[in-house]
């Protein structure tokens, strides 16, 4: 398997399209917890207010991508408008989800740079302006597609340096981060994920931190809490989750997922 596809079988990424047309007026978007904004911008022009207080102006057919949600709001020409699909992204987990880990706030990408994109584009906007039968799960899925191809995108260009997702494209690193993902329950060392990488220890840990922002350790306890709020979310008992991500006591798994998250797994899974 590879190495986006990993993290997309571990995580239940979901789109929910929230716009789809032609945007003739200003627009606001505030913070949602937990969520990232994609917005697809095919025709026209947009001023983007940043929470930062900086105003970006994007004039060509692009997708404008927050990992987490900041605060931000669209200006267009009224005579003109702009034609936009815009949707929440969940990534169906907190902490430990490495497509978050390191990305920058925005991720701004011209259409014309993302390979393979086209014909999803003209599916999309076909559905955007269109009345048919499902035409709202169309519009999730797509964009959903749009997304995988944006991360595709940002990995090759390398505009993801020190994340996660800068170590999945390292021909070196993947191969031990791949691992962790695949069996997060095995007690992983930083000798063994050294050797699965064909580095010596020093190097291997050296080479990590420098590329993904995390050291080997931090990045498989996010890695194995994230993995068991997914878990926990699709109803996995407490007591049969710990040993599926490594802990061998559901003491041990508490005080691990309390130091991560800040509250236990039983507080975290009531809310």
């Amino acid at each position: 398997m590879d190495a986006l596809s990993s993290l997309m079988e571990r995580y239940a990424l979901s789109a929910r399209v929230f716009f789809a047309g032609a945007l003739c007026d200003a627009s606001s978007f505030a913070r949602q917890p937990g969520l990232g904004a994609i917005h697809v911008l095919r025709r026209g022009a947009l001023h983007v207010d940043q929470e930062s207080g900086h105003r970006l102006n994007v004039s060509e057919p692009s997708v404008l991508f927050y990992p987490e949600t900041h605060r931000h709001g669209f200006h267009v020409d009224p005579a003109l408008g702009a034609d936009l699909v815009c949707a929440w992204i969940d990534f169906g987990a907190g902490v430990g989800n490495p497509l978050l880990r390191g990305l920058p706030h925005l991720i701004l990408a011209p259409l014309a740079h993302i390979s393979g994109i086209e014909w999803v584009l003209a599916a999309l906007f076909g559905e955007a302006f269109a009345t048919r039968l499902g035409r709202q799960a169309a519009l999730n899925r797509l964009t959903e597609y749009i997304l995988v191809l944006l991360l595709r995108h940002a990995m090759q260009a390398k505009l993801v340096e020190g994340s996660a997702l800068a170590g999945l494209a390292d021909a070196r690193l993947s191969k031990a981060i791949l691992a962790m993902h695949a069996q997060p329950q095995l007690p992983w060392s930083l000798e063994s994920l050294a050797k699965r990488a064909g580095m010596s220890r020093a190097r291997f840990a050296a080479h990590f931190r420098t590329v993904t922002g995390a050291t080997p350790h931090d990045y498989l306890t996010d890695w194995r809490i994230g993995v068991a709020q997914t878990l926990l979310k699709q109803g996995t008992p407490l007591k049969l989750v710990a040993p599926r991500v490594g802990y061998a006591s559901s003491v041990a798994f508490n005080r691990a997922f309390a130091r991560c998250v800040g509250i236990t797994p039983t507080q975290w899974n009531a809310q």
